[in-house]
């Protein structure tokens, strides 16, 4: 599942891009950006070319545990090495299985008629089980407990607890008390019980990628050292974390800039694709801010420090990504919702049991309570999710869909607005040329040779889409001769003896020269950017060049509104632009000319009136919002930060896959609820008969029954998980 680097994302306010607004430095001629309002440009677009993720090197059916993570209860608990622990404890589960009694059968599989001796090696592997295997939910149960949101791990733990704690009891009354009747020890449950439990998490963390830490990816992105100017002018090397406001840095060619500043001395192009999105290198001059994170190009900058630490823009991202993130750990899973009734339940019932059966005697008393406490924790449960999840995640990694949050596809099912970043997501995000017009009897080829002979040396996104119409058409590129930047007008060069410059409508307007005002309109109001070529005083022909939208895009939208969810455009172009792609698409809801931090507001907002959002986004300052949202979507080819940020990942960038990830979540949905009753569902009837509630009509739930419907009812989740085929995802 490799990245598609076809489609790389780059955005660009298109409409508001012209060439007398760039920097066409000799060797290194990138637009000047300067004239640009980045504050309001879409930020969420990156510069992939350099990206290297290969998904289909990730091997997710052998995953590493180590460190793993795992939601229950809307606890993040550390599960430890789940394999290492399943294997081990498979290991130690083997002598218990073959000496420990059935429940209630007073048989076992091996019998040495040696009952002290068995007695104690049981004992033996049973603490190690305990203690070794079931440490993950003794764990997870002390983070519910102290959260006061008892879940799975609780119920687990109640039912571990009460088989371990209770067989050495009964150890104790068969061989050292020597009672009259044999107590029945529940050894052969506790260890299948672990079992179960650590295989189910296994199999969903092995389906479920483990979140990646966005916060450190984007802290990766700043230097480690500063080149600090001394009040004597000299620089020496510092610490990024000891820089302080006020003070200045140098940062040299092809560094990253350690801290937010003004430039005070130098010119330079900065690369702010890794921070802000904008994919084309932005020309900077004394006066000019720069952002931590960013590289500098080519020149030598001198920056005084107007943020660092808490008040940079890098920090103030992640500070939001982590509140966000925080905020949505809390939600509860379906099966934690289940498993928080079954516990109240049980322990209800249990104690109600014990004082109810406590005049026949102690002993009968403990029984019944402890027989509800475990039969409440069926293994069915442990493996009704997981199994689901597992099947659903490879079927969704089939057809380009990485699922990270199993929440997400719970959540699915309320979803009533779909936020959409535009450049991307529904536009390709990659200049193309639109037109080329020339005036009067003008030859197009000609006219695109001299305007491509202007840029060819230039590695800015419009040029690159003047130099590939070119080569696209045949056309053999010269480079022009004594090109050079003029400021606020464009780039000028000779070509075979004769001067030419590339200008924007703006110029031609001021300087009185007359061109085909309407056409250019005409193509400015499709959202593209408007470039003239002139001889002189003679207007040659102008060339259009602008974004695409997706191919897919349109099937999206529709695909959204016949699901009922209202899709919305988020893109920090202007309104004009933005109205021009939503007309295209059908979009009745969208909001330009959008702030770096606009976007997480925007979520924030739909949430507060009651909606359930997916956001979808593919650059670090999507981050904060793809962590927000109820689910996060983050594009493929995207950054590293956005993808850690996200619960779903769309692997192939395309659209459409947003409905199949729909779809997917629904038939999902459907088996989890179908296999939580199968897994819980019984315990409406088991657990009051367990506790003796028909005792009078001579009807208790004997404990061997139980583990008889436990067992089928395992069969019957582990069947009906496998049901969830690829083909039910629909294509529409």
């Amino acid at each position: 599942m490799a990245s598609n680097k076809d489609n790389m994302k780059m955005d660009h306010d298109m409409s508001g891009m012209d060439h007398s607004k760039m920097d066409h430095s000799k060797m290194k001629m990138d637009h000047d950006m300067s004239q640009m309002d980045h504050s309001q440009t879409d930020m969420g677009k990156m510069d992939h070319s350099n990206m290297k993720m290969d998904h289909g090197d990730m091997d997710h059916g052998d995953m590493d545990m180590s460190g793993d993570m795992m939601m229950h209860g809307g606890q993040m608990m550390h599960m430890g090495n789940l394999k290492q622990k399943f294997w081990v404890s498979v290991v130690l589960a083997i002598p218990v299985l073959l000496l420990a009694p059935i429940m209630g059968l007073n048989v076992s599989i091996l019998n040495f008629n040696a009952p002290m001796f068995e007695g104690i090696a049981i004992l033996l592997f049973d603490s190690a089980l305990y203690f070794y295997g079931g440490s993950p939910f003794l764990k997870g149960a002390w983070a519910e407990v102290k959260s006061k949101e008892p879940a799975m791990m609780t119920l687990v733990t109640l039912g571990i607890s009460v088989s371990y704690f209770y067989s050495i009891y009964a150890f104790i009354a068969n061989n050292l008390l020597a009672t009259s009747t044999h107590v029945m020890d529940f050894s052969f449950e506790l260890a299948t019980l672990i079992l179960i439990m650590l295989l189910g998490h296994w199999i969903e963390m092995n389906a479920v990628m483990g979140a990646g830490d966005a916060v450190e990816k984007m802290a990766a992105l700043l230097p480690k050292t500063a080149h600090l100017v001394t009040d004597n002018g000299e620089t020496k090397d510092v610490q990024v974390s000891d820089l302080q406001v006020g003070q200045s840095f140098q940062v040299r060619a092809g560094e990253s800039i350690p801290a937010d500043g003004t430039i005070t001395n130098g010119q330079s192009t900065v690369n702010e694709a890794l921070v802000t999105g904008e994919s084309a290198a932005v020309n900077k001059n004394p006066g000019d801010k720069v952002i931590g994170g960013a590289t500098n190009n080519n020149g030598t900058l001198t920056v005084q420090i107007t943020g660092t630490g808490e008040s940079g823009y890098l920090s103030q991202v992640m500070k939001m990504v982590s509140e966000a993130q925080k905020s949505k750990s809390k939600a509860e899973g379906l099966a934690d919702l289940v498993a928080k009734y079954l516990f109240y339940a049980a322990l209800s019932i249990g104690i109600i049991a014990f004082f109810a059966w406590l005049p026949q005697g102690f002993s009968v008393g403990v029984t019944r309570m402890v027989t509800v406490f475990v039969i409440a924790c069926p293994h069915a449960l442990g493996l009704a999710v997981p199994l689901v999840i597992a099947r659903s995640t490879a079927i969704g990694a089939q057809n380009g869909l990485l699922v990270r949050n199993r929440q997400a596809i719970e959540a699915s099912q309320h979803v009533s607005h779909v936020l959409l970043d535009k450049t991307g997501t529904l536009t390709e995000g990659k200049f193309t040329v639109n037109a080329v017009v020339p005036t009067g009897d003008g030859d197009e080829k000609s006219l695109l040779s001299n305007l491509a002979a202007l840029e060819s040396n230039s590695t800015h996104p419009l040029a690159q889409a003047i130099l590939s119409a070119a080569e696209a058409k045949g056309i053999t590129v010269k480079a022009a001769e004594n090109s050079q930047n003029i400021p606020g007008v464009g780039i000028s060069g000779d070509i075979d003896g004769q001067t030419y410059t590339i200008v924007n409508g703006n110029y031609l307007t001021k300087n009185g020269i007359s061109f085909d005002n309407a056409t250019a309109d005409q193509w400015a109001a499709k959202g593209n950017s408007v470039s003239f070529l002139l001889q002189g005083k003679q207007v040659l022909g102008m060339v259009a060049e602008g974004d695409t939208i997706k191919s897919g895009a349109k099937a999206l939208i529709n695909g959204l509104k016949k699901r009922g969810i209202t899709p919305v455009m988020l893109t920090g172009d202007n309104q004009k632009a933005a109205e021009h792609v939503a007309k295209l698409l059908g979009l009745d809801e969208f909001h330009a000319g959008l702030l770096p931090n606009d976007k997480q507001k925007i979520v924030s907002e739909y949430q507060a009136k009651g909606n359930h959002v997916i956001m979808v986004g593919d650059g670090v300052n999507d981050a904060p919002s793809l962590a927000e949202a109820n689910i996060g979507v983050a594009i493929g080819a995207g950054t590293d930060v956005a993808i850690d940020s996200a619960d779903v990942i769309l692997v192939k960038s395309e659209p459409s896959d947003i409905l199949h990830f729909l779809d997917l979540a629904k038939i999902t949905n459907r088996k989890m609820v179908q296999n939580l009753w199968w897994g819980a569902g019984y315990n409406i009837i088991a657990i009051p008969l367990a506790a003796g509630i028909l005792a009078f009509a001579g009807l208790i739930l004997d404990p061997a029954v139980g583990a008889v419907v436990m067992a089928m009812s395992t069969v019957i989740v582990a069947i009906n998980a496998m049901g969830l085929t690829a083909d039910k995802i629909k294509n529409d």
